[in-house]
């Protein structure tokens, strides 16, 4: 249900729908904020939420305009994707907002996705340092073409927010230097860093990324 909810600002995804399933949002004990990847809608992460299996949990999916994030690859210079990438940002920054509104601490939130959701994932929580629930990057590394640089640890701190970069070793979108690349920097923001690799996964969700998850959330719900 979207229960009236929809991103703001003025831009490319300003109007959207922001979906929630799960725990009521005031009895909620922690939340995931799940963003859908390129083409898909947000009925495709809560589909995935649907297999945890855990009670107490509020989930938060926004939609992108047109069911897409940002035009053009992850690997593209950041002002290739503009303005559509500040516009989905600000999608994460509502959806962050909804589980806050509802009395769930930042520490409690889980923001996760899958492809281009995960890339964004990544970028939000990066650029917006604190301790969260978690990061859970599926298929999915930090936005920004070769040669990209990302702020140090001297910036700011995740303060060992548990971060998790699952993908494909010969994915097809997302190249193996970049998932090694955003676990760095990760790490070097002081994120508690889970970085896995897969020989023949494909473009995917499997079970072991989903059993971190579950795993995060448990430590969430204690």
């Amino acid at each position: 249900m979207t229960d009236g909810l929809t991103v703001g600002g003025d831009g490319p995804h300003a109007g959207q729908p922001i979906e929630t399933a799960g725990a009521p949002k005031r009895a909620a004990e922690t939340a995931i904020v799940l963003l859908h990847g390129r083409g898909a809608r947000p009925g495709s992460m809560l589909d995935l939420a649907d297999e945890l299996g855990r009670s107490g949990v509020a989930y938060v999916a926004p939609e992108a305009y047109h069911n897409t994030w940002y035009p053009n690859s992850f690997m593209a210079d950041r002002q290739a994707n503009q303005s559509h990438l500040d516009s989905a940002l600000r999608a994460v920054d509502d959806a962050v907002g909804v589980a806050l509104d509802a009395g769930i601490p930042l520490g409690k939130v889980l923001v996760g996705g899958f492809s281009q959701g995960a890339c964004l994932a990544s970028e939000y929580v990066y650029r917006n340092p604190e301790r969260y629930g978690g990061l859970a990057a599926l298929s999915g590394g930090l936005i920004g073409a070769d040669g990209t640089t990302w702020p140090d640890a001297a910036d700011a701190s995740l303060e060992g927010t548990p971060a998790f970069f699952g993908c494909d070793d010969t994915d097809p979108h997302i190249p193996e230097s970049r998932v090694h690349e955003s676990a760095a920097a990760y790490r070097e923001r002081g994120a508690d860093v889970t970085e896995r690799l897969y020989d023949d996964l494909g473009h995917q969700v499997n079970d072991d990324e989903m059993a971190w998850i579950r795993e995060t959330l448990d430590d969430l719900l204690d």
